[in-house]
Order: C-alpha cells, then structure tokens, then sequence
C-alpha cells in the first residue's frame, strides 16, 4: 500500500494547531494537533463529504492518563438527523461540555480542563472509515514566577547578588532567565507536582535588564527582576542578611520596643518619686 505524509503549512490554520495528512490508497486521513488554556472552548473540526453525511459517524475519546478501551463520547444517528452522548461513565469529564455541528460533524467541547488531553477520532459507522485524529492538550493556566534573593555561597564575592526565579505545581513548561532580549539560563518541568527553581547571579550594580519567564507552547507569564529592592548592597549587615522588607520590620519592632523601654523607665521614675514624697511625709508628721 502506498504511503506518504505531508505537514500543511498554511497560513491560515490557527496557531495553536497543526495538521499532517496520510495519502492511502483508500483515501487521506489527517491528524491534528490542538492546543489551548484550560477553561477555553475548542472545536475539533471534521468536514464532511456528501457520501460521509449520508453514514453515520462517530467521535471517540482515549486519554493519555487511561489505558482502557477507546470510549464514544458522540454520535450522529440517521443522517444527523439525531445525536447520541455516551459520557465517560467513570468520570463524566464530558457532561455538559459537548455539542456537534449536524452538518459538518464538528465537535465542540466547551469549559475545557487538562482531563480532556487526549486522543479523539472521528470515524464513519457504516463504512468503518476514518476521516480524521486529533491530539489535543489542554495547559493549565501558568503562575507568575516568583523571584527571591538567597544566601550566598561562601566563595561567592561580596559584590554578588544571589537570586532564585521558582514556580509550583506547573507540567511541560519551561523556566527561564533573560538579560535583556538573551537567553542565559533554561530549564525544562514535565511533573506537576515539582517545584521548579533556576539560580542568576547578578552585581549589585548592574544595570541591565533581567527578566524570568514560564512558558508553555501557547502561552507565558514573565516576572521582572528589581536590582535596587532585592539586591541591597552591604553597608547594613542585617539588611543584607535578611533583606529589605524584613530589615524594616525589626527596625519597626526594634523601635516600638526601645518606646516600651522608655515609658516601662519613666514609670519607674515617676512611682519612685511618688514613694520619696510619701515617705518624706510621713517622715514630718511623725516629727
């Protein structure tokens, strides 16, 4: 059987899909690949010949997380006339999330989360012909990286500022430090449950442009980095130490404790002369 493949290149397909076809001797199969955020609607096209409307079809569903059997999730009955639902039975990620186009065979998933990754086809029932696949993922919405200042290691010069750029709970995405529009420094995060950490060491008195940036293939979130507020230089020990906004909060505390101090004092004053004068008093009427 002759067999050969083509990645379509056109312009006008969406950038968050990407379609390669199978020439067979029976016909083109074509395989799709979709990506979104979780929560969008998506629709999983599928354009129907006249012969094709006039069989049924089917659409069916196997995640990546489940290696059961290939589950229908709908079907056209009659023409199109009618539509069947058959919900995932174990889960019921699909209800009311579904709707077909009777006329193209198009299917709409709407309110989409990362359980619906997976793998769809769509087939007709009579011929047992398939028309298309199409892989979708669904990425989750990406957290603002967060950037710290650490401790220094020992040998490091004390003109150095040590930072850490992290993320939590994200999956296939990548971490990364830019100096102006260069890449310094990448990492890439396939687990969702590990947090993701990637060091930069700048001078205190640097002037450049440094940014930190979590990316998935559709999307990204950036964080920029502020010299001035996280790299103090060093002529306060305990602000280097402990970092600005905890140097102020002793210095609050420190503060407001020196106050209770003073009033604690001048109250001891204060009772210590009373007592004088009492004494004294006493002292005269005795006389």
């Amino acid at each position: 059987m002759a067999l050969s493949s083509r990645v379509v290149t056109d312009k006008t397909w969406p950038e968050n899909q990407l379609t390669g076809c199978l020439f067979l001797s029976s016909g083109v199969v074509c395989s799709e690949f979709v990506s979104v955020t979780e929560g969008d609607s998506v629709t999983l096209s599928v354009s129907l010949t006249e012969t094709q409307r006039e069989d049924r079809i089917s659409w069916k569903f196997r995640s990546q997380e489940i290696n059961a059997a290939e589950i229908i999730i709908v079907e056209t009955e009659d023409k199109g006339k009618n539509v069947t639902l058959h919900e995932d039975r174990v889960e019921g990620r699909f209800r009311d999330r579904l709707k077909l186009n009777k006329h193209t065979g198009s299917l709409t998933i709407t309110n989409t989360n990362i359980t619906h990754t997976g793998l769809y086809k769509v087939n007709t029932i009579r011929t047992n012909t398939q028309l298309k696949t199409i892989n979708l993922t669904v990425y989750a919405h990406l957290p603002i990286p967060v950037i710290t200042r650490v401790s220094p290691q020992k040998s490091s010069s004390s003109s150095i500022c040590s930072l850490v750029c992290s993320v939590l709970n994200v999956r296939d995405v990548s971490l990364s430090w830019y100096k102006g529009n260069s890449l310094l420094s990448s990492i890439s995060v396939s687990n969702l449950k590990t947090t993701a950490s990637l060091p930069l060491e700048v001078e205190y008195q640097d002037n450049n442009t440094y940014r930190c940036v979590l990316n998935n293939p559709i999307t990204n979130q950036t964080q920029h980095l502020n010299i001035t507020h996280l790299c103090q230089t060093c002529s306060v020990d305990f602000i280097c130490c402990c970092g600005f906004t905890e140097a102020v909060i002793r210095l609050v505390v420190s503060a407001l404790v020196a106050l209770a101090a003073v009033a604690l004092l001048v109250c001891d004053v204060k009772t210590s002369r009373k007592e004088q004068k009492r004494m004294r008093s006493k002292t005269q009427i005795n006389d």
